[in-house]
C-alpha cells in the first residue's frame, strides 16, 4: 500500500483528526519560514531575527523592532493554500476536531477553520500594554514608527509570543487536550526542533502519527507513517469525505 492510501485509509475512517503544523504549511501561500536555507534566518540584518524578536529588544528598541516586524512579519495579502483549505474541509466533513498551529498568519481562519489553537499567538491580533484594547494587522501596518494607543496614549503590541516569552497556557492546554485526545495526529511543515511547542507531540497516546514534512525530523522515527514531500501536494489528494 502506498503512503497516499495508507493516510486516506486512516482519514476515512476515522473522526478525530488533529492537525499540528509549522512553517512548511505557510510557505506555500508565499511566506518565509525561519529556518531554512532562504528562511529569515539566514539574511542579514544589524541584528539576528531571534534577537529583534525578543520580549528585551521590543522593550528596549521598539522602533527597531517595529521596521522588522513591519517589514518581515506582516504578510496582510497572503491566501489560504491546498492545505488550509483541505484542513479546514476535513473539519466540516466532521473528521478534524483541531488545528494546532505555531504560525501567526491566521491562514487557518482565513481558509475556514473554526477550531484552531495558535501556540505563538497571531499578527491578527495586537493589544495596548496599558487599556488592553485589541487592534487588527491593518492598525500596525499604517501606524509609523511605535504604534500607540489612540485611546490612551500606550504602545501597542502585537498578540505573539516573543522570544522570552512563554506560551499562553489556556491555549497548551486546549492544544494537549486535543492532542491527547486525537485518534490520528497528522503533523505537517515543522522541523520540530522548536520547544516547547514540538514536545506537545508526546501527549499523543494513539497508534497513527503521521508527519508530512518536506525533510526528516527527529520525529520521523516514532512515526507510523512519514512522507518526505510538499504538505500542500499530499492533504490536496486528500478525498474529505
Amino acid at each position: 500500500m502506498t503512503q497516499q492510501r495508507q493516510l486516506q485509509e486512516w482519514i476515512d475512517g476515522s473522526g478525530n483528526i488533529v492537525f499540528f503544523g509549522g512553517a512548511g504549511v505557510s510557505t506555500e501561500s508565499g511566506i518565509p519560514d525561519f529556518r531554512s536555507v532562504d528562511g529569515l534566518y539566514h539574511q542579514k540584518y544589524d541584528h539576528p531575527p531571534e534577537t529583534i524578536l525578543s520580549h528585551s529588544f521590543f522593550m528596549e528598541k521598539p522602533e527597531e523592532f517595529y521596521r522588522f516586524y513591519r517589514a518581515k512579519m506582516l504578510c496582510p495579502d497572503a491566501q489560504p493554500n491546498t492545505a488550509h483549505l483541505k484542513l479546514a474541509e476535513l473539519e466540516r466533513a466532521g473528521k478534524l476536531r483541531a488545528v494546532v498551529t505555531q504560525n501567526i498568519d491566521s491562514l487557518h481562519q482565513k481558509a475556514g477553520s473554526r477550531t484552531v489553537y495558535e501556540l505563538h499567538g497571531s499578527t491578527a491580533r495586537n493589544y495596548c500594554m496599558n487599556c488592553h484594547r485589541f487592534y487588527d494587522e491593518a492598525f500596525i501596518a499604517q501606524s509609523e514608527g511605535v504604534p500607540q494607543c489612540p485611546v490612551c496614549g500606550g504602545v501597542v503590541k502585537p498578540d505573539v509570543v516573543l522570544y522570552e516569552e512563554g506560551l499562553d497556557q489556556e491555549t497548551v492546554e486546549a492544544a494537549v487536550l486535543a492532542i491527547s485526545r486525537a485518534q490520528v495526529l497528522i503533523v505537517g511543515g515543522t522541523s520540530l526542533t522548536v520547544y516547547p511547542a514540538a514536545g506537545l507531540l508526546r501527549f499523543y497516546q494513539g497508534d497513527k502519527l503521521v508527519l508530512i514534512n518536506r525533510d526528516v525530523t527527529p520525529y520521523d522515527s516514532r512515526a507510523d507513517l512519514v512522507i518526505h514531500d510538499s504538505i500542500g501536494a499530499v492533504l490536496g489528494s486528500i478525498q474529505a469525505g
